[in-house]
């Protein structure tokens, strides 16, 4: 088993995503959005708009719109989520999560705490690590 160190979350701030209401994230997302960046869900396997994006661009966060991921970093994992070895460091935290009776390492955005996905130490080179996303939890923005 990987250890990750639990990276701190930043906030603060008048205009802080965390001090939206319940009531407010249901408007603002779609309802798979809310179950999944909300309340920690996943989605199906092999469903996801994103999984076979092979454009360059930058995948950013649902809720907040800070930057994550980019493209150069994303491969194809055959896992079912779309798959990154690297992370933006300064938009992407993590924690341990002990949920469904094991241990792994969950991702989330350090701007408004949306659950991403969760990372493993099963990835590619230079980093090792696998980033896997869930689609809905992120925006696509191809690069011109």
């Amino acid at each position: 088993m990987i250890t990750f160190v639990a990276k701190r979350r930043k906030g603060g701030g008048v205009s802080d995503p965390r001090d939206k209401t319940e009531a407010q994230w249901r408007e603002l997302l779609t309802p798979e959005q809310y179950r999944v960046t909300r309340l920690k869900g996943t989605e199906a396997p092999f469903t996801g708009e994103h999984l076979h994006e092979k454009r360059a661009g930058r995948y950013s966060c649902v809720c907040c719109g800070a930057e994550l991921f980019v493209s150069s970093s994303k491969f194809d994992s055959g896992c079912g989520w779309p798959s990154f070895y690297a992370a933006n460091e300064e938009a992407v935290a993590t924690e341990e999560d002990r949920s469904l009776f094991m241990v792994r390492t969950e991702i989330l955005c350090s701007k408004c705490d949306a659950h991403l996905g969760h990372v493993f130490p099963d990835g590619p080179k230079p980093t090792g690590l696998r980033y896997c996303v869930n689609s809905v939890s992120v925006t696509f923005e191809a690069e011109e």
